[in-house]
């Protein structure tokens, strides 16, 4: 792309150039996460922003002198060892006050280099800051380039002291090669910066480094805090496999050396945590604070100070958004200066504390108890892609019987063919009218050890009938516990029917709750933690350690990256760690992630991708005359039609930009860059997997197209479909608990003859308890949320900057204005009557997969990457 324009610049040519970065300010949330005070993390936080925010030094003046250099390398002319030429060094100088184009608290900067005609064009530049402090360095843009134009250079990146870095930072134009493509004076650059990002593997790595590395997850428990605090190692053996997450190198702990020590730190690469008055940082910082301190202050005060540790009826519930819970002043006023704990609570006067309503009781408080509603939230709730094809009857397990017996339902055709309107059980599966819930085998071989502590579980199937009006009806759910004499004799099971009054309806309905309870845990550890945040997590590593930021691959992942690995280490740090939110309050509790980890055992990343996910669990079938190659046999499946139309989208982006980069199966074959990151991510990122004989070979565009869509889904689509519902469904406890701490009550029993009294209580008494209630709420509350500077579906934080080639970007637009058609065609698809799972008794639309959101608990929106 450079060829043929060496020496068109005239000798003592001076290059005009803008230089935009932003300086370390006083909204770092890195700094603030970690300031303390009497009055404790919040109070002193924002105490720490308004001190600050009255001693902020200009920022003009504090970069000028001799404080920011730069160096411009050539990408046409190399000097006597085939490196790119390097300029000589120059400063920033003035500040320019009239670009439009400047972001929230950016500052641009005029420079000028000294580039003579021998030095060709640049096409790289290394900057040495000589500051104390780092700062964020978005864009160089070189000006009227004789016979070329303008070059830009997008850099996103923090630049610490220069005495910090072995090298010196180095950042490339906005072009895009392929390894063999590259101009060669830039391949040695290119290939040390690839080498800088991979490190050496040792050491404790520091704060300002931007080394990417895999580890196990060692880190979950804190062996040498107390033995009970202690936590198997995830990944790196058969028996318990998981996705790498990215290396720290802290010390291993004294009584655990297979463990990794703990501490506030918790390494990053840089530019994973932006820590810049950034909105989605923000959020997280309030995550942290809120596990810290606004949590354990109304656990406090529910229990110590109001008496109250229960909820009695149902309007107990539905007071946390009516009336609210009376506070003391002092923990008021722990909440009331921030404004986003303002909104998430609805703090009025001073005393009350109100949770935001959820969508699911916003127009009937009680049409989530209906069977209708039970059966439409797996197909368009917070987990609906579980529910699979019933194909054989009774059905069977996959767990090995000499360990636990007969696991075979007990389900029979007497228990369900009254309620199918005189169509068989062999009819119905013929005409694929019967499908499932299982969760049967994942919790059973735990159910032992889970019941041994508070809580008291069963093991769930769930039988469903597909209706002529296309809603799901549930006939019959098992409830199946441990034998008494042992696991390899097999579960002793129950088997419940429908029914609406009396003490039998309230028997149903606890029997949908144990369902809904396994439903909530493996939505949570399984299809939210596990397969989005943990199985991407390899994946940026890999991206960063093999391919260049000018590699057309990484471009197109970028996006979808972001904040990822900065959400999971605070998640490591406060949510799945041992005794941390998830442990606490839900029903797996300290086998929590162990669990996901014997699941991630059967994870297929070929089919993770929709169209497969929806064959394999049956609920589709190929037809080659629908317009996305499957039918679906449930025709009114909120998430799988929306879904389709998503992917699609997807597929014909990457489809057009892959085509675009490479002309043949053969450049796939020869991409350097490409084969190292596929082996590295297949053979160390996810290694415990890496001899399933499903993974894609990567030898040919086909196989780069269906791996690249379907990693672009799981980060964007798949995780706004599982994330982005947990309040609006989860917020109101009584439809999605998350614990169970009682057995089913028995006929002639005392909690029998009590459930026929009051089943409110009854119920309350079994679900979730009130302080892991208020737990659950604060946390899925700001999970659900969208940031003020979220990038969605079709947007890039570089706008129209990414590449400097047409065709992608014109591409990228059009993949944009496609989304847009998707999501006026699904709000048309919500107002369609006919179509009674889109709304259900709840009337609540299903919006999860519309491509747009505001800022918010909005219940719809894409974000690109895994970024809350």
């Amino acid at each position: 792309m450079f060829s043929g324009v060496t020496g068109i610049i005239n000798r003592g040519q001076k290059l005009k150039g803008t230089v935009v970065l932003m300086q370390k300010n006083v909204l770092d949330i890195n700094e603030l996460t970690a300031v303390k005070s009497p009055t404790g993390i919040i109070g002193g936080a924002f105490g720490a922003i308004g001190g600050a925010i009255g001693s902020v030094v200009d920022t003009a003046t504090s970069f000028l002198g001799r404080s920011v250099a730069f160096k411009l390398i050539s990408a046409t002319t190399a000097d006597g060892s085939g490196k790119g030429k390097v300029g000589k060094q120059t400063f920033l100088e003035g500040l320019l006050t009239s670009i439009p184009t400047l972001g929230d608290k950016q500052s641009a900067y005029r420079i000028h280099f000294e580039w003579d005609n021998d030095m060709g064009i640049p096409g790289a530049f290394y900057v040495e800051n000589f500051m104390q402090h780092e700062f964020f360095l978005v864009s160089l843009t070189l000006e009227d380039i004789p016979n070329h134009g303008s070059i830009t250079f997008v850099c996103n990146s923090w630049v610490y002291n220069d005495n910090k870095y072995k090298s010196h930072r180095i950042f490339f134009a906005n072009k895009t090669y392929l390894p063999s493509q590259t101009p060669s004076p830039l391949v040695y650059y290119r290939q040390e910066e690839l080498k800088t990002l991979r490190g050496d593997g040792t050491g404790e790595r520091k704060e300002w480094e931007r080394i990417y590395d895999y580890d196990v997850y060692n880190d979950l428990g804190e062996p040498d805090k107390k033995a009970t605090l202690a936590r198997p190692v995830l990944g790196g053996s058969s028996t318990l496999p998981y996705p790498r997450r990215g290396r720290t190198g802290r010390k291993p702990a004294k009584k655990d050396p297979k463990s990794e020590s703990r501490s506030d730190f918790v390494y990053l690469p840089r530019d994973e945590s932006f820590g810049h008055a950034k909105s989605s940082d923000f959020l997280i910082y309030i995550l942290k604070s809120a596990t810290q301190n606004i949590i354990p202050n109304l656990r406090s005060v529910v229990t110590l100070q109001l008496n109250q540790p229960e909820f009695n009826t149902f309007e107990d519930v539905r007071s946390l958004y009516d009336g609210g819970i009376k506070l003391p002043t002092n923990v008021l006023s722990e909440i009331s200066p921030i404004p986003l704990f303002k909104e998430i609570f609805r703090t009025d006067g001073e005393s009350a504390l109100k949770f935001s309503p959820p969508k699911v009781v916003e127009v009937d408080h009680s049409a989530w108890m209906t069977d209708e509603e039970f059966a439409r939230e797996m197909i368009a709730g917070v987990n609906p892609h579980i529910i699979k094809k019933l194909s054989e009857f009774p059905p069977k397990s996959k767990l090995d019987s000499q360990l636990y017996g007969n696991n075979t339902s007990t389900i029979t055709k007497e228990h369900l063919e009254p309620n199918m309107g005189g169509v068989t059980v062999e009819q119905a599966i013929q005409n694929n009218l019967l499908y499932i819930l299982d969760h049967h085998d994942t919790i059973f071989p735990y159910l032992r050890k889970i019941n041994a502590t508070e809580t008291k579980a069963y093991a769930t199937r769930t039988v469903l009938f597909l209706q002529n009006n296309g809603t799901l009806k549930p006939l019959a759910i098992e409830l199946s516990k441990p034998h008494p004499q042992g696991d390899s004799n097999g579960p002793v099971s129950d088997v419940y029917l429908p029914a609406s009054e009396g003490v039998e309806g309230s028997i149903w309905l606890l029997a949908k709750a144990f369902v809904v309870v396994n439903d909530s845990c493996f939505h949570q550890l399984v299809s939210h933690w596990l397969n989005t945040h943990a199985v991407v997590e390899p994946f940026i590593i890999a991206t960063n350690r093999h391919l260049s930021v000018v590699h057309p691959i990484h471009k197109l992942l970028l996006p979808h990256y972001r904040d990822t690995m900065n959400i999971n280490s605070l998640a490591r740090n406060v949510l799945v760690n041992a005794e941390g939110i998830i442990e606490s309050t839900f029903l797996w509790g300290g086998y929590a992630l162990e669990m996901s980890a014997v699941v991630y055992k059967d994870w297929v990343f070929t089919e993770q991708g929709l169209p497969n996910d929806l064959l394999k669990r049956g609920v589709a079938v190929e037809d080659a005359t629908s317009p996305h190659g499957i039918r679906l046999l449930i025709e009114d499946y909120p998430y799988a039609s929306d879904g389709l139309e998503i992917w699609a989208a997807i597929k014909s982006w990457v489809e057009e930009y892959v085509n675009f980069y490479y002309k043949s199966d053969d450049a796939i074959a020869q991409d350097s860059e490409l084969q190292a990151f596929w082996k590295e991510l297949v053979e160390v990122g996810h290694g415990d997997l890496k001899n399933a004989t499903w993974w894609f070979k990567m030898q040919t565009r086909k196989e780069l197209i269906e791996a690249c869509t379907i990693l672009i889904w799981i980060a964007s689509a798949l995780h706004a479909a599982v994330n982005f519902g947990q309040y609006p469904y989860g917020g109101y406890i009584l439809n999605r608990p998350t614990k169970s701490r009682r057995y089913m009550p028995e006929k002639g029993s005392p909690e029998y003859d009590e459930l026929a009294k009051n089943y409110q209580k009854v119920y309350l008494r079994t679900i979730t308890p009130k302080n892991d209630t208020l737990t659950d709420l604060t946390i899925i509350e700001v999970l659900s949320r969208h940031a003020s500077d979220e990038q969605y579906l079709g947007q890039r934080i570089e706008g129209d900057l990414w590449t400097s080639d047409s065709k992608p970007v014109e591409a990228f637009k059009k993949f944009g204005s496609k989304l847009a058609e998707i999501e006026q065609k699904l709000i048309q698809r919500n107002k369609d009557e006919s179509l009674r799972n889109r709304y259900g008794p709840v009337k609540m639309p299903y919006t999860l997969l519309y491509p747009s959101s505001e800022e918010g608990l909005t219940f719809r929106g894409i974000p690109n990457s895994v970024s809350i």
